[in-house]
């Protein structure tokens, strides 16, 4: 099945074996799993001329046939990677990870900015201050509670609620700094352009799928796009009955929420304008706003593949074509 021998590699390796075994083989395709790291030494191995498959852990797993140890887990990477049905990670290149490393950053400092958001709001509460959610409510409401006298706060409180406030400010301004600097990425990048024209993907979207997904022609539709996703419904199947679950959630996490928030803003425009045609305005009519952002989402995500691996523009008024029996 294989040109030459596979050699199964651990991504913590030393380079001077990798060199060691490259002189002694013409060619290796080489299996490793996904983890730190692999993308580096995947990219290195490729430029000696070797075929890299990279598998997902979870992937590799059933394959351990005993306890866990270095040999095991180089046996059962090599039984995984010989599998003719074996789904493998793209190798990303240098920019797709540095871009990736600006969406996790920013994201980072969402969630620290969300915690000191709710801390603030935490701390008034104990003093009968209650601050609506929001971040924009605190910029708004916290000065103006420090500065009423009238209150119980102690002038040692009213000093730490200002820190806290200040940090808030500081994370906020990185979150800004960072989007920014994702944005003129997206500007510059043709296919992160034209993913952004899909109503419910943005620049942050757009760009994060570009650099997850690489080459889209790995995958052979867009099904299999929605389902690395963990778009498409989990199943429960046995004996000719098929039983459909709620969406696998496997997947990126991040990309997944992206592409959700985006389709349920979608879904709040589409509410605003009242309108009754459509597929969106059909599907909201008989299920639940959750289900159809969900729907909608996965379309999406079919939809990028096309733009991507078809080469193609999108239209909003596109319907595809019916082959005439």
């Amino acid at each position: 099945m294989h040109e030459g021998r596979i050699e199964s590699c651990n991504p913590s390796c030393q380079p001077e074996h990798t060199k060691t075994v490259a002189k002694r083989d013409a060619f290796i395709e080489i299996g490793m799993e996904a983890c730190g790291g692999a993308h580096y030494w995947a990219r290195k191995l490729k430029a000696m001329g070797h075929t890299v498959r990279l598998i997902a852990p979870q992937f590799v797993k059933p394959y351990v046939k005993t306890n866990k140890n270095d040999a095991a887990d180089a046996e059962a990477i090599c039984e995984a990677v010989a599998r003719p049905n074996m789904r493998f990670v793209p190798v990303k290149n240098i920019e797709q990870q540095s871009v990736l490393s600006v969406h996790r950053v920013r994201q980072s400092f969402v969630r620290a900015r969300t915690a000191q958001a709710n801390q603030i709001r935490g701390l008034l509460s104990e003093f009968g201050l209650v601050v609506p959610q929001g971040i924009s409510h605190i910029a708004q409401r916290v000065p103006e509670l420090l500065e009423d006298a009238t209150n119980e706060l102690t002038g040692s409180f009213r000093v730490l609620i200002q820190r806290l406030t200040e940090h808030l400010k500081e994370l906020d301004r990185q979150v800004r700094e960072l989007e920014a600097q994702i944005q003129a990425w997206h500007r510059e990048n043709d296919a992160s352009c034209k993913l952004a024209k899909v109503p419910g993907i943005g620049p942050i979207t757009a760009s994060a799928l570009i650099a997850s997904i690489g080459d889209a022609t790995s995958f052979a539709n867009g099904r299999q796009l929605a389902a690395w996703l963990g778009l498409v419904p989990r199943q429960n199947s046995s004996g000719g009955k098929n039983v459909l679950l709620g969406i696998s959630k496997r997947g990126d996490t991040y990309l997944r929420t992206l592409l959700i928030h985006g389709a349920r803003s979608v879904i709040q425009a589409a509410s605003r304008k009242e309108q009754k045609e459509g597929w969106l305005q059909r599907l909201l009519a008989r299920r639940n706003w959750n289900v159809a952002a969900v729907a909608l989402a996965n379309k999406n995500a079919r939809i990028v593949w096309a733009l991507l691996a078809r080469g193609r523009e999108f239209h909003s008024d596109y319907t595809a074509a019916r082959i005439a029996v």
